[in-house]
C-alpha cells in the first residue's frame, strides 16, 4: 500500500515535471535579438502568421534570395510577420548587422544559437522557410521556390513558388497546410 506522503510526493513531482516541460517548450521558441534579449517570435507577431526564414551571412544561395524575401515580406505584411533567423552559432550580432545592411534587409533578425527555432521549424538548410499559424502550428517548411535545382545549378527563374503558395493558403484558411519541399543551400551545422 502506498502511503499518503509517497502519493503526495508523486503528485508534486509529476506537477513539477509538467511545469518544467512547459517551460522548456516555451523557451525553445525563444531566440535572441541582436542586442542579446530573448524574443519569442510568436508572441511578438501580434496574432499574425509567423514566417521564419533561416539564413546565413556566408551562404551564397541565401544571399541571392534577399530581394525575394524582402518582396514577400512587404506583400504579406498585413497577414504575416517575417523574421530572419541566423542559426550559425559562430555568427555574432556585428556580422549579422553588416549582413542586414549589405543586403538591404528591413526584416527583424534573430539569432538561434541553441537551434530551438531550427528544431521547431524542422529545417536543415539555409535558405529555408517555415510558416506557422499565430498559435504556433507549422503549416509549411521547405524551400522558398525552385530557383535552385542543386548546389551550383540554378534556373534562370523559378517555376514554382512554394513559400508564396503556403502564405496565400494560410491567409485564406488557417487550417491549410502544404507538404514540405526540400531546400537547396548551405547545411545548418551542429544539428543534434
Amino acid at each position: 500500500m502506498i502511503s499518503k506522503q509517497t502519493r503526495t510526493y508523486g503528485i508534486l513531482l509529476t506537477a513539477l515535471m509538467l511545469l518544467a516541460g512547459a517551460a522548456f517548450a516555451q523557451n525553445s521558441r525563444d531566440a535572441y535579438d541582436l542586442s542579446g534579449k530573448p524574443v519569442d517570435p510568436f508572441k511578438a507577431s501580434e496574432g499574425k502568421l509567423v514566417v521564419l526564414l533561416f539564413v546565413r551571412t556566408d551562404c551564397p544561395i541565401s544571399n541571392r534570395y534577399a530581394p525575394t524575401i524582402q518582396r514577400l515580406s512587404a506583400e504579406h505584411s498585413a497577414a504575416a510577420r517575417f523574421w530572419l533567423v541566423y542559426p550559425d552559432k559562430n555568427q555574432n550580432a556585428q556580422q549579422i548587422r553588416a549582413h542586414l545592411r549589405d543586403y538591404g534587409y528591413t526584416i527583424s533578425a534573430l539569432r538561434d544559437p541553441q537551434h530551438g527555432l531550427v528544431k521547431l521549424a524542422r529545417v536543415t538548410i539555409t535558405p529555408e522557410a517555415a510558416v506557422f499559424t499565430s498559435d504556433g502550428r507549422l503549416v509549411y517548411h521547405g524551400r522558398i521556390d525552385n530557383w535552385f535545382v542543386e548546389m551550383g545549378r540554378a534556373r534562370s527563374a523559378p517555376t514554382t513558388h512554394e513559400l508564396e503558395n503556403a502564405l496565400r493558403a494560410a491567409e485564406r484558411d488557417a487550417q491549410a497546410s502544404l507538404p514540405p519541399e526540400p531546400a537547396v543551400g548551405c547545411y545548418i551545422s551542429d544539428l543534434d
